[in-house]
């Protein structure tokens, strides 16, 4: 594959970003413009195409750490930090357009936090404390590990409803496989927490498992929607 300085003007992914719009681009293209140069013999959209045989998706490329990064030849530090920050930037942005409407239901979850946790490499528990015209008050991290009755426990998660004086929350946590579907200790841990939250008179909107959607499952388990709650 020729440098990219060697390419036509009007093919050279910048130009044609330029000319037509990021959408017009094929995603290593994009990637090779973050990168901005190659190495000897290899030029940036190679090293992106490589990267993604490597990593074989976004996803799984978004989660590697900058310092597993760098250590691929033809990044180093520098282009590591460039694409984390880009990922971070996107993230950033899905939650941010995200929090401005209300949270109704698992896909409003999803698109409120399934771009910053499919970047985690373990399981984090988030509680969403809302109002009742189900409007975000505020996020919190419950727990962030191997998630089991020992690492969370339902007083972490009515204390955070109770001091935002939530009418609603709604529990997520991700898979870092991928895979949404519920353990049994989900499930167990998920109707203690609606039996639980029926004496403390605050509404348990959903508990919201996020993954990435594949062609074996999609990218959220709910379960409301699965008739849980």
């Amino acid at each position: 594959m020729p440098k990219i300085m060697e390419m036509p003007g009007e093919e050279r992914p910048r130009e044609r970003l330029w000319r037509h719009g990021a959408a017009s681009l094929r995603t290593a293209e994009l990637l090779a413009i973050l990168l901005r140069t190659g190495i000897q013999g290899k030029s940036a959209i190679a090293l992106a195409d490589e990267l993604f045989v490597k990593y074989s998706s976004l996803n799984e490329l978004c989660r590697a750490s900058a310092h597993e990064l760098a250590k691929i030849k033809g990044l180093g530090p520098t282009k590591a930090i460039q694409l984390k920050a880009a990922f971070e930037l996107g993230a950033r942005l899905a939650k941010t357009q995200a929090s401005q409407h209300p949270v109704e239901c698992a896909e409003d979850v999803l698109q409120l936090l399934g771009e910053e946790l499919r970047q985690l490499p373990c399981e984090t528990m988030r509680i969403l404390t809302l109002t009742a015209k189900l409007r975000l008050i505020a996020m919190e991290q419950i727990s962030s590990g191997i998630l089991n009755e020992t690492t969370v426990h339902p007083r972490e998660i009515f204390r955070a409803a109770i001091a935002h004086n939530a009418a609603y929350f709604i529990l997520v946590h991700n898979h870092p496989s991928g895979d949404p579907s519920p353990s049994q200790a989900d499930i167990a841990f998920t109707a203690q927490l609606r039996e639980a939250a029926k004496l403390m008179q605050i509404n348990f909107q959903d508990h919201v498992i996020l993954g990435v959607e594949s062609t074996a499952h999609p990218a959220y388990f709910s379960f409301r929607e699965n008739g849980y709650l």
